[in-house]
Order: structure tokens, then C-alpha cells, then sequence
């Protein structure tokens, strides 16, 4: 018998209110893969738990007393580093907005609290808490990255813009780790940096708005959620919003539409980069950052059968290389760069 297979994933509760921590132990106590290590009722209390009780895994509210969630974040991940999952009650700009502030201090995402059990999606809900917590409760290692500062190859790597063929877009994608790397790329752009950037993140429901206003915050670029029709202006950053794929036209403009998930996903990054490839060719960027599975590794090969440029993010400062790791496995990537690198190719693409 596999011993290792067996351990359950020890959980810390963390909520300042006692029916949240309650509801979610009876959550966590449902799935034989889990067992309630312990609860803190804030931020202070949490630190000093998990020192005591080293859990597998952290669900972390935002805000409590005494001590916040962001702040008990950036003292865990100085102190005893573990997986930390945000869990919010309030979808509100402030507390959003806060989430994002702690993932960027090192936890490692962010989902809405379960809607109460009469509610049709609780089911739902849970469902989505428990595969989350499960997933993130297997990364041991958290990597952070500097939010300035160029990080430095350990090989030369030559990647300069073909001036035969300019790029006129850049498409991005990313999941588990994606806001600190998306966020470490735009506030690093030169404020003349001249093409449209085109983003798609996987995120849980609520949080995507927050998304852009955290990462207009230190873009010098304008950052904005997509809108069905608009046309793609130099400079300026697109958000895919929630519940939509997001592609380009050939008369210049961003579409929305609701087809069915992609590789689970919706929006998913194979939309974008299948329409990228379509549209621009041989003229367009495409990056694949940190994240869980495989969406967009194969419509990043396609980018590069058309001659766009391909990057994929390397393994060393990946949270997962679980997207970039594929599209490397199936020869779709031009370069393998850490983001300071990408940052230093996007910053040498001439205007057009």
C-alpha cells in the first residue's frame, strides 16, 4: 500500500466568522481527501497556527480583525511558506482588489465563499472550492518575483523583432500564477510601448474586474476589460471578461461570444491564439505564461507554424509549468525566457 497516497490534505480554516469556519469544515470534512488541520479566527491567530500545525494548505479570508488577511499572507510567506487560498465573502472593489494585493504577497488564488445551501449553485460552489484547495495544496514551493528589475537569463538568448515582419499584437495567456507574472510584464513596458495587448487569465467567478484594476494600478499602459466590437488601439491592454472567449477580427476589432469552454475554459487562451494565428500571421507575439493544464499550447504551435513569434515562460520562474511545459513539449515556443527577458524582447519592438 502506498502510505503517501493515503495522507489527507491537512486544511487551516481561516474566517473571522464561527458559521463561515463552521460551513466551511463541514465542506472540507465531506471529501475523504481532506482533513480540518485547525482554525484561526484572524490573521494573527492564523500565523501563529500555522507555525504550530504546518498544514498542507491555507483558506484565507481578507478581511478580520486584529490582524487582515494580507497581511497574515506576507507574514506566513516570509515565515513558514505554504499554499494559501484566498476565500472571500465580499466580491465588493476593496476586497477584491485586497485579494490580489495578497496574491502578489504569495498566495496562490482567489475564489468566492460558497453561497449559503439552499442557494442552486452551492453545489457548484463547493465543488469549485474543493478541486481549487486540492490543486493548490500540492505546489510546495512558491516562487515570488520582483515587481521591478529585469531578471537575468543564464544563457544568452537572441530574440530581437524580425523588422521584415513588425509584430502589430500581443497575445497572452495564463492561469495559476498568471496575475504576479501579467502584472511583473505591464508595469515593466515602456509607456510608448506600441502595440495592443490582448490577455487571457483564468479566474475564478467575481474576480475579474478587480483583475484589471489592480493591474491598471501599475501598468503605465491603459488597461481595460475587452467589449464586444471595439477596435484594438495601439498601447492599450484587453482583458478578456468573464464567461466570454475573446478574438480578433480582420477588420481590427475585438469579438466576444459565449461558444462553448475550451479545454474547460471560458474565456480560454486556444480562442485567442487560434484567432491571433488567423488574423495577424507571421505579425503577431504570442506568450504562454504560468498554469495548470495545457490551454493554448497547441494554437501557440499554430502561431508559430505562421510565423509568429512564440514564448513560453521557463520552468524556474513558473508557480506551474504546466501551459508553458506543454507548449515546450510540442515545439510551439520560439524561446523559452524567464519575464524579465520577455519584458526586454516586448520593449524592443519597434512602434509601426
Amino acid at each position: 500500500m502506498n502510505i503517501r497516497q493515503q495522507a489527507k490534505i491537512r486544511v487551516l480554516i481561516v474566517d473571522d466568522s464561527p458559521s463561515v469556519r463552521m460551513m466551511l469544515e463541514q465542506i472540507f470534512s465531506s471529501d475523504p481527501a481532506f482533513e480540518v488541520a485547525g482554525h484561526a479566527g484572524d490573521g494573527a491567530e492564523a500565523v501563529a497556527a500555522v507555525e504550530r500545525l504546518a498544514p498542507d494548505v491555507v483558506t484565507m479570508d481578507i478581511l478580520m480583525p486584529v490582524m487582515n488577511g494580507l497581511d497574515a499572507t506576507r507574514m506566513i510567506m516570509e515565515r513558514h511558506p505554504v499554499p494559501i487560498v484566498i476565500v472571500s465573502g465580499n466580491l465588493d472593489a476593496e476586497e477584491v482588489l485586497t485579494s490580489f494585493y495578497a496574491i502578489e504577497a504569495g498566495a496562490l488564488a482567489a475564489l468566492p465563499k460558497p453561497r449559503g445551501g439552499t442557494h442552486p449553485e452551492h453545489a457548484a460552489d463547493v465543488a469549485m472550492l474543493l478541486q481549487k484547495v486540492k490543486l493548490m495544496s500540492e505546489i510546495k514551493v512558491v516562487k515570488r518575483w520582483p515587481r521591478t528589475g529585469v531578471i537575468k537569463p543564464q544563457q544568452p538568448v537572441s530574440c530581437a523583432p524580425d523588422e521584415q515582419s513588425p509584430p502589430r499584437v500581443v497575445a497572452i495567456g495564463a492561469s495559476t500564477g498568471g496575475p504576479v507574472a501579467i502584472n511583473t510584464i505591464l508595469s515593466s513596458l515602456k509607456p510608448d510601448f506600441a502595440l495592443p495587448v490582448l490577455i487571457v487569465q483564468h479566474m475564478a467567478p467575481g474576480f475579474i474586474r478587480g483583475f484589471a484594476d489592480w493591474l491598471s494600478l501599475a501598468s503605465r499602459l491603459p488597461v481595460q476589460l475587452a467589449s464586444h466590437g471595439e477596435c484594438l488601439l495601439s498601447g492599450h491592454v484587453y482583458i478578456a471578461p468573464e464567461g466570454y472567449h475573446m478574438e480578433v477580427t480582420r477588420t481590427g476589432q475585438i469579438a466576444l461570444n459565449r461558444d462553448a469552454p475550451e479545454n474547460g475554459q471560458q474565456p480560454s487562451v486556444s480562442h485567442l491564439f487560434h484567432s491571433c494565428a488567423a488574423v495577424f500571421g507571421r505579425n503577431a507575439v504570442g506568450i504562454l505564461l504560468t498554469g495548470m493544464g495545457d490551454d493554448g499550447a497547441r494554437e501557440l504551435k499554430l502561431m508559430k507554424n505562421q510565423g509568429a513569434v512564440t514564448i513560453a515562460q521557463d520552468r524556474e520562474s513558473s508557480i506551474i509549468y504546466g501551459m508553458p511545459g506543454e507548449a515546450v513539449k510540442l515545439g510551439a515556443a520560439s524561446f523559452i525566457l524567464p519575464l524579465g527577458r520577455i519584458v526586454e524582447y516586448l520593449n524592443s519592438i519597434k512602434g509601426l
